[in-house]
């Protein structure tokens, strides 16, 4: 048993590695070549109840932890890392932030059906001049009477072309520097529209698309939290997405490590299997143990969270290491798969395009040193 599970962490576990393996691999490599939102994976997780996994039951959802929400993008990055994308989306970046920080009637209004997978979620801080930068951002927001007026647009918004609720970051240009704030968005809402759709390199199922506000009209009992609290409000949010993200590259760098493993066995070349080869099987020594590794940092860091205790710094080195080692994994599942690693037919692939993305979102690798490096400074 893994230190930081219970007997409840176990049942569950089982149950989405069940999943992935019988319900999202066999589609994972069509949906990737479709492009389009996993709409059958999507509804069949909220039956589960995996949309709400770690949403308190009398808002609709199971009740369960970080460490359940970590076990569950990990186990489902293994089937399908874009499924798991879009989970991550739905709960860390939209579901959860508005539980925590809404009033009652907005928890009341908005929770259970995202936690149900009755609607789905979306997040819109990035634009194209504010990436990693987020205090960039020149989405506005002008109150008028008992609105908001919105103006601006959101670019590669994950679940976004298919959203029914975004929680989104504008700034309030009377507060100056301190002005972002959080706002919940329906798709309904007039000025609201949905621009570019994205063909992405990899996570093809978990689609992307621009949010633009053009003179949106915004209640005011939209607003997430005071103005002006946008800021420590989204930071709190990319710390908790990390940890989903961190088990989405190990989900795939499970998948890749097994499949190289699988190939190298069957393989011959001199007369044996290419796994007896030293500079086969050192491969894959390293990448076994540095998947053990990322593992426990990852459960770590969301045992820290469901105890109440810092772990920004641990959700900055759960994410570099487990997004890092998914790209390691695939590169070298890829080469130890030779000539047919390389073609578009060949599991690893995909395994390649979807690792590469998890180095990127919610806070690049180098942004993921940054944090960590500063912590070592005070």
């Amino acid at each position: 048993m893994e230190p930081f599970f219970s007997e409840n962490h176990l049942l569950l576990q089982n149950a989405l590695r069940q999943f992935a393996r019988d319900k999202l691999a066999p589609v994972a490599d069509k949906l990737d070549e479709v492009g389009e939102f996993a709409w059958d994976n999507f509804k069949a997780m909220a039956e589960l109840g995996f949309t709400g996994i770690n949403i308190p039951t009398e808002y609709g959802g199971c009740g369960g932890d970080y460490m359940s929400f970590a076990i569950a993008c990990e186990e489902l990055a293994v089937g399908c890392a874009s499924t798991s994308d879009i989970l991550n989306v739905q709960i860390a970046l939209c579901t959860e932030p508005i539980y925590m920080h809404g009033n009652e009637a907005q928890r009341k209004k908005y929770v259970p059906p995202l936690a149900k997978g009755e609607k789905v979620g979306a997040f819109g801080i990035t634009e194209s001049d504010a990436g990693s930068d987020i205090a960039s951002i020149k989405t506005t927001a002008v109150k008028k009477g008992n609105h908001y007026v919105l103006n601006g647009s959101k670019v590669f918004i994950t679940n976004g072309d298919v959203a029914d609720v975004m929680v989104v970051f504008a700034n309030i240009p009377e507060l100056g520097k301190r002005g972002m704030t959080a706002f919940i968005i329906e798709a309904g809402m007039k000025g609201f529209s949905r621009g570019k759709k994205y063909h992405k390199l990899g996570m093809r199922a978990g689609t992307n698309c621009d949010l633009v506000f053009t003179d949106c009209i915004v209640p005011v009992e939209n607003r997430l939290g005071d103005e002006g609290q946008g800021m420590a409000i989204c930071l709190g949010i990319l710390d908790r997405g990390r940890i989903g993200i961190a088990g989405q590259g190990i989900g795939i760098a499970t998948a890749a490590f097994k499949r190289a493993t699988e190939y190298a066995r069957e393989r011959k070349q001199f007369g044996a299997p290419i796994i007896n080869n030293q500079g086969i099987s050192w491969k894959l020594a390293d990448i076994y143990t540095q998947l053990e590794a990322a593992k426990l940092l990852m459960y770590k860091t969301a045992w820290l969270a469901d105890n109440k205790q810092p772990f920004s710094l641990y959700a900055a080195m759960a994410k570099l290491t487990g997004t890092e080692l998914a790209m390691k994994a695939a590169t070298e599942g890829i080469q130890i798969f030779g000539g047919y690693g390389y073609m578009m037919d060949s599991p690893m692939q995909r395994y390649f395009r979807d690792a590469k993305l998890t180095t990127i979102y919610e806070g690049t690798s180098e942004v993921q040193r940054m944090i960590i490096a500063r912590s070592l400074m005070k």
